[in-house]
């Protein structure tokens, strides 16, 4: 899962952080007290930690989508230069260089800027992991002011524990308490909502004239926004016709480049075999021209 380094770093800050204040609260004249969380279990009872663990998820899932569609994309970009550059002139072929490297470059800040040391991967998980971070450090905290405990363990992290009484778990607590600080909040907020109601003035109830007046303005803003969509759609469907006809144009026109290539192929194998053919008769004119020279000059001999 995407959280699995930022938990492990979370366990670390929350033994860390709870150790050094519960130390500072020991007291020699009692026994110590000492409980101990499973954080792994509080995560996943966390109604936020499991939202944003989704959320992020998704965005993830997104991103690789659209870095692995744009890799394809270069590939075949690749792979059609490499079968046409036979056919291809010296410009086309650096035009069609020159667009992989861009699109290549495009690729690599895509991927920075998704998955970078300073990519969006890392500031939303900050975001999203911060107020989880809060809610169950200051869940451990009331419990440890409140139970006075002298250490809190977690159960998962490099301290190890060879054995561990259920008693002592606490993550139960932990739970109650981040639902309970939740439930006033969510009372708070109802509270301060209705108080803001109960502010606004009441307005009259409309009557028929203005009511259909009303109507006819949701209608036409509903219109409005029907035909805004449809302008969008149609947009979107002409820029994706002239993307096709941009790329048949472009197939047609390295067809038609081929089949230029195989039409001077084969004019140039038949003038290479008219030329072979025309040497050849000439060489076996010449021959004849000799053999009959040769005769012709056997008989002179001959007469003489």
């Amino acid at each position: 899962m995407v959280f699995s380094k930022h938990i492990l770093q979370m366990k670390r800050y929350f033994l860390f952080v709870v150790l050094l204040l519960i130390g500072a609260q020991n007291h020699a004249q009692r026994g110590q007290l000492i409980a101990y969380v499973d954080m792994d279990y509080i995560l996943e009872n966390v109604p936020e930690y499991t939202k944003a663990q989704n959320t992020l998820d998704a965005k993830v899932d997104k991103w690789k989508k659209k870095i692995d569609q744009e890799t394809r994309e270069i590939e075949i970009l690749k792979s059609d230069l490499a079968n046409e550059k036979a056919i291809l002139t010296q410009d086309l072929i650096e035009e069609k260089e020159e667009e992989i490297l861009i699109r290549q470059e495009k690729l690599r800040r895509l991927e920075s800027l998704y998955f970078g040391p300073d990519g969006d991967l890392f500031k939303i998980r900050q975001q999203l992991v911060k107020p989880i971070q809060d809610q169950v450090y200051n869940a451990i905290q009331s419990i440890v002011k409140r139970k006075k405990y002298d250490f809190v363990f977690e159960k998962s992290s490099d301290l190890i524990l060879l054995y561990s009484n259920k008693k002592y778990d606490i993550s139960e607590l932990v739970l109650v308490t981040i639902d309970r600080t939740r439930l006033a909040e969510q009372k708070k907020q109802e509270l301060e909502r209705k108080k803001a109601i109960a502010k606004v003035p009441q307005l009259k109830k409309p009557n028929p004239i203005q009511e259909k007046i009303i109507a006819q303005k949701e209608e036409a803003k509903t219109k409005l926004e029907e035909a805004n969509e449809a302008k969008k759609e149609e947009a979107d469907k002409k820029a994706k016709d002239k993307e096709a006809k941009k790329k048949a144009i472009a197939k047609k026109r390295a067809e038609l480049l081929k089949k230029r290539a195989e039409q001077r192929k084969i004019l140039r194998e038949k003038k290479e075999a008219q030329r072979k053919k025309k040497e050849a008769e000439k060489k076996k004119k010449e021959e004849e021209q000799k053999k009959k020279q040769e005769e012709q000059k056997k008989k002179n001999n001959n007469n003489n």
